[in-house]
């Protein structure tokens, strides 16, 4: 696999320039879609990728089906709630992609290493009680405290751009201490509570085998620098010595390489 950057000249005219992408995105889609096992799935996927990248005011099912040509919503809600595909190997595909296509040989972010690993969490307003890990919770996305979802982030940064490449929902313990709350938004038994800085070990101990090898830098802000064993497990045992990575750490109320 290997993504590449727009090969168009400098100067472009819009319908040059979306010509182009839509060409390469229709490219990604076909690759991205032997993950999903029916055809009619693959459509489904294509059809809400384009709607979120299209200008649809809100990205919900109808909304996303209208712009696909859908007479009603059945077939993007089938997609995202019952349909069967692997968005674990969706994401690991994403990571992979964008890694790829951000190499830079080492020129741009992160003085002299290979990238920067950029972690911190998002939230996303949402009420009521059945959607996965909503609650009143802190989150600096909304300014407050307020009832959302909360997610922890990694994205990858250098000088081509950046991009998101993995995600982890967090779960309060209102949450994982009530399991038929849990198991009636699908949460699987085995999710115990993590807090945000494990939900990043996690995450980076899946990235690390697709990180070029080097120095990479990572950001994190006093949620993770606060955390003795978060740093721990970048700066001491966090990755294997035998990888060829080496970690300059950069979180708030910390210094660390």
């Amino acid at each position: 696999m290997q993504a590449e950057l727009l090969d168009v000249p400098s100067v472009v005219t819009d319908g040059e320039w979306a010509e182009e992408f839509s060409d390469r995105l229709e490219d990604l889609l076909l690759e991205v879609g032997e993950l999903f096992p029916r055809a009619d799935l693959r459509l489904r996927a294509r059809a809400c990728v384009r709607g979120l990248l299209g200008p649809v005011s809100r990205k919900n099912a109808w909304q996303l089906a209208e712009y696909g040509g859908d007479a009603s919503p059945w077939g993007q809600q089938h997609l995202l709630d019952r349909s069967r595909w692997d968005a674990e190997a969706v994401r690991d595909f994403t990571r992979r992609y964008v890694i790829d296509g951000l190499a830079d040989g080492g020129v741009g972010a992160g003085p002299g290493g290979c990238g920067v690993l950029v972690v911190d969490e998002t939230g996303f307003a949402k009420k009521g009680r059945a959607s996965a890990g909503v609650a009143r919770q802190f989150t600096g996305t909304l300014g407050g405290v307020f009832p959302c979802q909360v997610g922890v982030m990694a994205a990858w940064a250098t000088g081509r751009g950046q991009a998101l490449i993995d995600r982890e929902l967090y779960l309060p313990k209102e949450w994982t201490g009530d399991r038929e709350r849990c198991r009636g938004a699908r949460i699987p038994d085995t999710v115990a509570f993590a807090t945000k800085p494990r939900l990043a070990e996690r995450m980076i101990a899946w990235i690390l085998p697709d990180l070029p090898e080097g120095l990479v830098w990572v950001a994190a802000d006093e949620v993770y620098g606060r955390d003795g064993s978060f740093r721990a497990f970048l700066e001491e045992g966090g990755f294997p010595p035998e990888g060829g990575h080496q970690f300059v750490v950069l979180c708030g109320e910390c210094h660390g390489s």
